[in-house]
Order: C-alpha cells, then structure tokens, then sequence
C-alpha cells in the first residue's frame, strides 16, 4: 500500500497538542488593520482550538499521520476517567 500524504498546507498552518486538539493562527492579521478593532487585534496574537469536528477533518484527511495522536489522546482520557470512577468506587466502599 502506497504511502499516505500530508498536506502540504495543512502541515504550515496546524499544530497539534497533547491532548490532541488543533492548534491555528487566527485570521485578519495581515493587512488593513486601522479598520479593525484593538480587541480583534489583541486577540489575533494567539492561536486558537479548532471546533472537535473541525479537528478530526483536518487531521483525518488532511494530516494522517498526525491523527494517532488524537486516538493517543482518547486513550488517556478514558483511563483517566477509569482511575477517577475506580477511586470513586473505592472511596465509597470504604465509607459504607
């Protein structure tokens, strides 16, 4: 099976954290910025989440290989969500 391919563009403008949401700059930052409001310009200096739909296109078509970081990260949160109901459980066994 041939390779598959990352985007070329996708690679330049996302980025992917650890818990497996992506990362892009935000729009409207380049030029004609007198016309633009100074709360639009403060908040264009940081990054911003993609909605989780959003996210899962990018990196399932767009970036593929970037992808096993998303499942890398429903991972750990179901076995954070595992220890967290496990001490739960445990806590009330205790008590009763």
């Amino acid at each position: 099976m041939p390779k598959m391919k990352t985007h070329s563009g996708a690679k330049k403008r996302f980025s992917v954290t650890r818990t497996g949401k992506v990362q892009a700059r935000a729009a409207a930052k380049r030029h004609r910025l007198t016309s633009k409001s100074k709360r639009m310009k403060r908040e264009g200096r940081s990054t911003l989440i993609l909605r989780e739909q959003d996210g899962y296109n990018i990196l399932t078509y767009a970036m593929p290989y970037q992808a096993g970081r998303l499942s890398n990260a429903r991972k750990r949160k179901a076995a954070k969500f595992a220890a967290k109901k496990a001490a739960e459980q445990a806590s009330n066994k205790e008590s009763a």
